[in-house]
């Protein structure tokens, strides 16, 4: 099976940036060579991880890193998206831990050899727990305290990046991890979540400060994650409810950064679940940047609640992922053309989009049909888009291994390459095949 584009599509052509993407925690390993990160914590709880798994081994890429720049190399890629760990790169007393800076340097000096553009996420949710000790995202001080992160590596990279990401989903850092409770530090509780959300996006802003003074040659910009959420039905209760749904789980994020406020819902909450805003905030937030970074997968269906302001619906009978996503390509199309009418968009990146699919290898071989149908119906989704006037310029496949998939440990497999965690061997599924001869067909 392979990816079929319109012919005449402009991701067909080879100025339109293709790449695969990972995370510093999900795939490093290495686990003596940097301080405890929140996720090591969170791991080490009974009950958090479905597997009862960690990343300290992962997929040893700390290890491995020249064989798998390799790899990354021979689907014919443009780009590789990655992240720094935090933790690796910076003492407790806020100094450059030198052996972990060179590990990078050493990594992204190899990918430019072989041509391949780095993206660069400076924060994929894998806090210094000595951090979380203080407070975490719920203290003002950490966004300072990336900032200063942000210069030490902007410094010590210097003209080795090609694009910089802040942040990688605060929405999940936020939300999933000081509200739910889902994701490390598992804190929950609505009075932290709008607080936490705060100071990181605080913290985006100070650092597009550090990065646009000492960086001003790479693109600068955050990654955002969008779950739209339509109505279970056309009734004004159900509208309301998706509306607040959404400004709630994808708007609160947004908009602050291109409208320098949040959504009207700020007014609704009450005053214990606010965060406190000062003064020059929002205006710090809301740095003008030079793309923005879109991770999608599914959506979510909402009614209304006769006590909460919203209530999500699990609907039967859909496609889904093996992690229990619904399959709607139609939503990546019209969430694209949402944003680029609600907002003056800088350029745009997916910068994730992939699918968890129950992966067997039989004979070598990774028949995983299923994920490279997702891909073909993403991949015409973000041509529609593009049609219909957003200004996209590349896409990455998540991911490109599979990895430690966070609260799920080593369950569901996103990779468009199987790793064997025993071995660590790496093969190379169907899907990986197909994205590698969609690439060599550009013109």
């Amino acid at each position: 099976m392979a990816f079929s584009l319109p012919k005449n599509s402009p991701m067909r052509s080879s100025s339109f940036l293709y790449g695969v993407a990972t995370a510093s925690f999900q795939i490093e390993g290495g686990v003596e060579h940097r301080l405890p990160c929140i996720w090591d914590t969170f791991c080490a709880t009974d009950g958090k991880i479905e597997d009862g798994s960690n990343g300290d081994v992962a997929c040893d890429h700390f290890n491995r890193w020249q064989d798998d720049v390799a790899l990354i190399s021979s689907f014919g890629v443009d780009a590789y998206r990655l992240s720094i760990s935090w933790p690796r790169v910076i003492k407790q007393d806020g100094t450059v831990n030198q052996e972990g800076m060179k590990f990078y340097i050493d990594l992204l000096d190899e990918l430019n050899a072989q041509g391949i553009k780095p993206f660069v996420t400076l924060y994929h949710w894998d806090l210094p727990q000595y951090l979380e000790d203080n407070g975490g995202w719920l203290n003002r001080e950490t966004a300072y305290k990336f900032q200063e992160y942000t210069k030490h590596v902007v410094q010590a990279l210097g003209e080795r990046v090609h694009a910089y990401a802040t942040l990688n989903e605060p929405f999940c850092s936020a939300y999933l991890g000081y509200e739910a409770g889902i994701h490390a530090p598992g804190l929950v509780g609505k009075e932290y979540g709008k607080k936490a959300a705060h100071h990181l996006l605080l913290a985006h802003g100070l650092a597009m400060q550090v990065l646009n003074e000492f960086s001003p040659n790479t693109l600068n910009g955050i990654v955002l994650n969008f779950t739209p959420g339509y109505a279970m039905s056309d009734s004004p209760a159900d509208q309301e409810a998706t509306r607040k749904a959404n400004e709630y789980f994808n708007y609160w994020y947004s908009k602050p950064i291109f409208d320098g406020e949040y959504p009207e819902l700020i007014n609704e909450l009450p005053a214990e679940n606010r965060p406190e805003i000062h003064d020059n905030d929002m205006a710090i937030i809301s740095q003008p940047m030079d793309f923005l970074g879109i991770n999608f997968y599914t959506r979510a269906r909402y009614q209304a609640h006769p006590t909460d302001m919203f209530e999500e619906i699990i609907v039967e009978g859909v496609e889904r992922t093996d992690i229990g996503w619904e399959v709607y390509p139609k939503a990546f199309t019209e969430l694209l053309v949402d944003l680029n009418t609600r907002y003056n968009l800088p350029p745009v990146y997916i910068t994730e989009n992939g699918a968890s699919i129950d992966d067997e290898i039989e004979s070598g071989v990774v028949n995983d049909v299923r994920r490279i149908d997702y891909y073909n119906k993403h991949l015409n989704a973000v041509n529609d888009a593009i049609s219909l006037g957003v200004n996209v310029q590349g896409y990455f496949a998540w991911s490109l291994m599979d990895n430690f998939e966070w609260a799920e440990g080593y369950l569901k497999r996103f990779g468009i390459v199987y790793v064997d965690y025993q071995t660590q061997v790496r093969t190379v599924k169907a899907s990986g095949l197909a994205y590698k001869k969609l690439l060599s067909e550009r013109s």
